[in-house]
C-alpha cells in the first residue's frame, strides 16, 4: 500500500525550528538538531540499528541526506574512536525522536555536540515512517534541510534549491572524499580495553585506492598482516604498480561508478594485466566491474542497512550484511570470464563477482561490518590467501 499524495502546504506546528523540504515541494516539519544551516542532498534512509557515528562518518554518503529509521539515535552518545573518516562526509541527518542521552561507557561527548563540532545539519521529530515510505515508493529524492534556531524558513526558496541540485546520477564524488597524497597506514582492529593496535610484522603490502575508503577497512587489512599503502583515487596504474604491492584494494566510495570510471577504470584495466590479486568492495567492486566491460545502473531503491542477505552462490549460505550503495553492476552484461557469486536476497541484484582465469573479485557489501554483522569477515582472509600462493 501506497502513501497519498503529501500535500504541498503541510501546517507548521508551533515551535518548529528545522524542515526539510523535498524537490515536489513536500515539507516536514521539526525540530532542529546539530548545526544551524542548510544543507542539499539526495535523502535516503538507513535501517541500522545500531553504528550512526560510524554511518555519519562513512565517505560514501557523500553528497546524502540520511533518514535513521531507529528511533534511538544517541544512546551511545559519541567517542573519538568510532569513526570512518576525520570529517563527515553526509551532509545531514533526520530523526524520529530527539537525541538521547548518552548511556554508555565509551561516550566521550553528547551527540548533538558531536554534530555541531562537525557542522552537521539535522532536524528530529518527523515522521520518519512516513518519509521512508515515501522513498521506498518513489525513490531517492532530492531534498533541502534547513535548521535554523530562529524558525525563519523559507519554504519556496528551499524547494527550489532542492529543484536545481543535480541529483546523485553522473556525479564523480570520489575525488572530494578521496586522500590528497599517499600515506601509509599500520592501524589493527580495536580490542576491548586496549582500543585499537599497531602492526608490528607485516607479511604483505597492500596498495588501497582511496575512493572513499573506511577506516576500518584499512584496520581489517592490516589485523591480518598487511601494511597498507594508501594512495589517491587519481592514481595511475605507474603510482599504485611503483609501490611494489603483493595485492591491490579498490575501496568504497560515493557517487556514479560511470563518471569515476572516467579515470579510475583505466588504471584498474593495467593492473589486470598484471596478474597481481586485486579486491574491490562497493565503489571499488562497480569500477571493477566496468574495467571488465560490464555496465551499471542507479538503483531505484538504494541498499542501506546493517540486515540485509545475500547469497553466496558456491557454497549456498547466506550472510547477513552490511550495505550501502545507490549504484550496482548489471550481472548481464559482464563477458564470459566473469563468474557472479553473490546476489541480494531482497531484490535479487549483483553482490559480488570473481575472475576464472586471475585472482581478482569483490563485493558490492561491506564486510568490514563497521557497523553491521560480522558474517563477511573471511572475505578478508581469502585476499590474503590469494597474496600468499600468488607470492610462491
Amino acid at each position: 500500500m501506497t502513501d497519498a499524495p503529501m500535500s504541498h502546504a503541510s501546517p507548521r506546528p508551533p515551535g518548529a525550528t528545522a524542515a526539510l523540504v523535498l524537490g515536489d515541494g513536500s515539507v516536514f516539519w521539526g525540530k532542529g538538531v546539530g548545526a544551524a544551516g542548510t544543507a542539499i542532498g539526495e535523502v535516503c534512509f538507513n535501517t541500522s540499528m545500531t553504528g550512526y557515528q560510524e554511518i555519519l562518518t562513512d565517505p560514501s554518503y557523500a553528497g546524502q541526506i540520511i533518514t535513521f529509521t531507529f528511533p534511538h539515535i544517541g544512546n551511545v552518545g559519541a567517542n573519538p574512536e568510532d569513526i570512518e573518516t576525520l570529517t563527515p562526509a553526509a551532509r545531514g541527518l533526520v530523526l524520529r525522536a530527539d537525541i538521547t542521552l548518552p548511556a554508555n561507557y565509551r561516550a566521550a561527548q553528547h551527540f548533538d555536540a558531536w554534530l555541531k563540532s562537525h557542522a552537521l545539519v539535522g532536524i528530529s521529530g518527523i515522521d520518519t515512517r512516513r518519509l521512508t515510505r515515501r522513498i521506498r515508493d518513489g525513490g531517492a529524492p532530492n531534498g533541502t534541510l534547513c535548521h535554523t534556531p530562529d524558525g525563519r524558513i523559507d519554504v519556496a526558496a528551499l524547494q527550489a534549491e532542492a529543484q536545481r541540485w543535480p541529483g546523485l546520477e553522473g556525479m564523480d564524488l570520489a575525488r572530494e572524499v578521496s586522500c590528497r597524497q599517499t600515506y601509509g597506514w599500520d592501524e589493527t582492529g580495536w580490542v576491548r580495553g586496549k582500543g585499537y593496535g599497531r602492526l608490528e610484522r607485516p607479511r604483505f603490502h597492500v596498495v588501497a585506492v582511496d575512493y572513499g575508503a573506511k577506516r576500518n577497512i584499512l584496520r581489517m587489512l592490516a589485523s591480518l598482516g598487511c601494511r597498507v599503502t594508501v594512495v589517491p583515487a587519481t592514481a595511475s596504474s605507474e603510482d599504485i604498480l611503483r609501490h611494489r604491492p603483493n595485492g591491490v584494494f579498490l575501496s568504497n566510495g560515493p557517487g556514479d561508478p560511470a563518471a569515476t570510471g572516467a579515470y579510475a577504470v583505466p588504471a584498474i584495466r593495467d593492473l589486470l594485466a598484471t596478474d597481481l590479486p586485486l579486491f574491490g568492495i562497493c565503489l571499488g567492486h562497480q569500477l571493477l566491474a566496468l574495467a571488465l566491460g560490464g555496465k551499471t545502473r542507479k538503483m531505484a531503491i538504494g541498499h542501506r542497512g546493517a540486515n540485509h542477505p545475500v547469497k553466496d552462490l558456491a557454497t549456498g549460505k547466506v550472510e547477513i550484511t552490511s550495505q550501502n550503495h545507490g549504484f550496482c553492476v548489471l550481472p548481464e552484461s559482464l563477458p564470459a570470464s566473469v563468474e557472479v557469486t553473490h546476489v541480494s536476497l531482497f531484490d535479487g541484484s549483483n553482490e559480488g563477482l570473481k575472475l576464472s582465469n586471475r585472482p581478482v573479485f569483490s563485493v558490492q557489501y561491506h564486510p568490514e561490518a563497521s557497523p553491521g554483522p560480522q558474517d563477511s569477515h573471511y572475505l578478508f582472509e581469502r585476499f590474503v590467501a590469494l597474496m600468499e600462493r600468488h607470492g610462491q
